[in-house]
């Protein structure tokens, strides 16, 4: 029986995310600045080999049963199919998080390497505003990488918008009427203090309630269990599918949290909002065995905050933004 990585609170971890790229096809406020990034050189970034070695360290000695691919935009990083591939074989829940600007050639690829479900990053259907937010007038290729998702055969397929007091907040009901006429899974997110430009305040929040009584206006919601999930679920009374918020300012979920991350770079993070991390690429170039490399995991996940506290005078914003981090 695989060993359990927990903190120091009793939170066994589950669910791996794995940035394979900082870069991006976009360049958004809330990933990137406006003057741009200096990205992370290629022999930086951790190989595909590398990947599979910790993913696989993970799943075998650890438990670790859900592996999420994030970026960046990891469709931008080349022959990703034969990384979904490496990982697919190791029998875990695999999905990734795209904001679907390309995905439109290469859905079907990575669902034959053996993707499961897809995430597809999309905070608006105006154009102007989608060119606003983005700073690239792609809304018709994401939209199409939707379309080529579902074509394929991904289970769910979810599209996760981020909404924002006076930026898109009067679009929730457009959201859900599209995951519903799609047939895929909306999550709202809160807007979260992890934007390149540091632009976050707490006034720019659209609370998860309010986003409900928004979509309690319109449809009858009936709440599901939601368990480790960080999304508040509901389905649709009449049978067309559900809806989510993920509420990570407004009704923080850290205490049944079981994510933890790797970096494009190689550095481990127990949480999203962690300071910093443990450098496994210099451990793995370094020739460290798997017990070496598994106790550093131990004692990272043992000294997990109890939570990232956002809103009080005790946080610490990280600095990096969401792309350097993976989401």
């Amino acid at each position: 029986m695989a060993e359990q990585l927990i903190d120091t609170f009793g939170r066994i971890h589950r669910d791996l995310r794995i940035s394979i790229t900082d870069r991006c096809n976009f360049r958004c406020q809330y990933c990137m600045p406006v003057e741009g990034m200096v990205w992370t050189p290629r022999d930086d970034l951790l190989t595909f080999e590398e990947i599979e070695r910790l993913a696989r360290l993970l799943v075998e000695r650890f438990g670790i049963d859900s592996i999420r691919v994030t970026g960046g935009e990891p469709t931008v990083r080349a022959h990703l199919p034969v990384l979904i591939e490496k990982l697919a074989a190791l029998g875990v829940d695999l999905a990734m998080t795209t904001n679907g600007a390309t995905l439109a050639h290469i859905a079907q690829d990575l669902r034959d390497a053996g993707l499961k479900r897809i995430n597809i990053s999309l905070d608006t259907f105006d154009r102007d505003r989608f060119v606003s937010l983005t700073r690239r007038d792609n809304l018709d290729a994401v939209l199409e990488g939707i379309d080529a998702a579902i074509a394929a055969g991904f289970d769910p397929v979810k599209v996760n918008a981020v909404i924002m007091k006076g930026v898109n907040d009067d679009e929730i009901l457009e959201f859900a009427a599209f995951g519903r006429a799609k047939g895929v899974v909306v999550r709202f997110i809160e807007f979260m203090p992890l934007d390149a430009d540091e632009a976050w305040s707490r006034d720019k929040v659209m609370p998860l309630a309010d986003i409900v009584d928004v979509l309690s206006a319109a449809y009858e919601l009936e709440p599901l269990e939601r368990g480790s999930s960080p999304a508040a679920r509901w389905r649709y009374a009449d049978g067309a599918g559900e809806v989510g918020v993920i509420a990570t300012v407004t009704d923080a979920f850290c205490d049944s949290c079981d994510r933890i991350r790797l970096t494009a770079e190689g550095q481990f993070r127990n949480c999203l909002f962690a300071l910093d991390g443990v450098d496994l690429r210099a451990l793995l170039r370094g020739d460290a065995s798997d017990d070496e490399l598994a106790d550093v995991l131990r004692g990272n996940v043992a000294q997990k905050w109890a939570g990232h506290q956002i809103g009080t005078v005790a946080f610490i914003r990280p600095k990096k933004s969401m792309s350097q981090i993976g989401g």
